[in-house]
Parts: C-alpha cells; sequence; structure tokens
C-alpha cells in the first residue's frame, strides 16, 4: 500500500471506529508502528486533528470536524472528476448538475496553482460529441485504472503512449502514437492520436485499450485534429458555465 492510499485508509479507520491505536492501525494498513507515527504526524501536518491519549484504555481519536488544509487531489482525479460530470450533461443526464458545478468550483480553488494549469492544458485536450445512434455498444467493458496517469504524464510531458489495443474483432495488437486529443461520445472515449508509421489520425476505444504508459525520452508537436461539426472543445463548453481556477 502507498503512502497516499495508506493516509486515506487510516483517516478512514479513525472516521469508522472513533478510537484506535498505532498498533491496530499498523496491522489494518500492513505497515510498522515507526510508519504509522510518521502517516499521523504527516496527516496533522495537512490540517487533520488528531488527538492521542495515553495510558490504558488510550489511543487516538480524530477531530469529527476536523477536515484537512491542504488540497490532495492530483490532476487526473479532479479531471476524472470534470470530465465525468461534463459526460452526464452531454448524455442528457446529470441530476443536480448546478451542485455538481460548485463542489467542482471549490475543488479546483483549493488547488495549487501548478496544478491548476496542468488541469487546464489537460482540459485543453478535451472534446466532446454526440455518438451515433448506430453504434453498435453490445461489447462496451470496462476502462484501465491506469489510463488517466499515464495519459497526464503523456499530454502534458508531449510524450509518446504505449499500450495494447483489442480491435472490433478481437484482435490485440501493441501500438504507439502520438496523443492529440481525448473525445468523448457519451457513452464511449476516445484516444486520439496520430500515427507516425501511417502518418494519420487514429481512433482508439479507450475500453479497449490495456497497460498504457508514455514512453520516457520521446517528444512530439501537437497537431489539429479535424473534428466533426457536432464535436466541441470541452473548454469552449465550461465557459458557458464558469470558469476553471
Amino acid at each position: 500500500m502507498n503512502v497516499r492510499l495508506r493516509h486515506d485508509a487510516i483517516v478512514r479507520s479513525l472516521r469508522r471506529n472513533g478510537t484506535s491505536t498505532v498498533e491496530a492501525l499498523a496491522d489494518e494498513v500492513g505497515a510498522s508502528r515507526r510508519t504509522v507515527l510518521r502517516d499521523i504526524s504527516a496527516l496533522r501536518d495537512e490540517g487533520f486533528v488528531i488527538h492521542s491519549d495515553v495510558g490504558r484504555g488510550g489511543g487516538l481519536q480524530l477531530d469529527p470536524t476536523s477536515v484537512q488544509t491542504n488540497a490532495r487531489l492530483s490532476v487526473p482525479e479532479v479531471f476524472a472528476l470534470l470530465i465525468s460530470v461534463a459526460s452526464m450533461r452531454a448524455a442528457g443526464n446529470l441530476p443536480f448538475g448546478g451542485l455538481a458545478d460548485a463542489g467542482l468550483a471549490k475543488i479546483e480553488r483549493a488547488l495549487p496553482k501548478d496544478k491548476v494549469r496542468d488541469l487546464r492544458a489537460f482540459l485543453d485536450c478535451l472534446h466532446i460529441g454526440q455518438i451515433s445512434p448506430l453504434q453498435d455498444l453490445s461489447d462496451m467493458g470496462q476502462m484501465d485504472d491506469t489510463l488517466l496517469p499515464a495519459f497526464e504524464a503523456a499530454f502534458l510531458g508531449r510524450q509518446t503512449i504505449r499500450f495494447g489495443y483489442r480491435d472490433a474483432k478481437g484482435r490485440i495488437t501493441k501500438r504507439e502514437v502520438e496523443p492529440q486529443a481525448m473525445l468523448i461520445l457519451p457513452p464511449l472515449w476516445y484516444l486520439v492520436g496520430w500515427d507516425p508509421s501511417r502518418g494519420d489520425f487514429r481512433h482508439f476505444r479507450m475500453d479497449r485499450i490495456s497497460a498504457p504508459e508514455a514512453v520516457e525520452g520521446t517528444t512530439f508537436r501537437r497537431r489539429h485534429v479535424p473534428f466533426e461539426d457536432d464535436v466541441c472543445p470541452y473548454t469552449e463548453l465550461e465557459k458557458q458555465k464558469r470558469p476553471i481556477g
């Protein structure tokens, strides 16, 4: 379990149980007592109020009104929230849209400036449109959880991206392309990449991509992607509602 997951697990345990001990938390997260003590210190630095009682029956308690003062969301996590809301809105299925926008605005304002800059650059690559009613969705699968972190490195670092791809006939090939855009046609999501070997753009359904990774040491130039007229850049869509940052 990495540091971040361990911190989240500790906070969840303290909120759920009310009181716990260092030893119990160490057993729960699979770490040493010393590591958990460092984690507790780090959580306090982030704004969580965690009380310590010594002696028999003592332990750790998280103040129920305690909240962290530093945003810990990563750029891909905020991006995922934004595009999930955007895709639901594009599909005409976004209940409580005003509350969702207000909540996202608070998250964005809590981000440090460097993350806001990366988020804007990430969103510049996103486009949204409407799916054809003739599109076959019978084989739609789950998307790989590692897609967005890999995309962050590839899009922001201008690195090519390598992945396995399963085509409509089930054949799996290895691909390496220059990521130029992301396209959402709810409920399908696509990576739009420039394929140097074919000298053309290719659309890859994200639910057919596996084991994506940004290729270090590579670079490419941004290209204009010729989308259909009914495809709208996400940033243009959001200008009608609220600014980012």
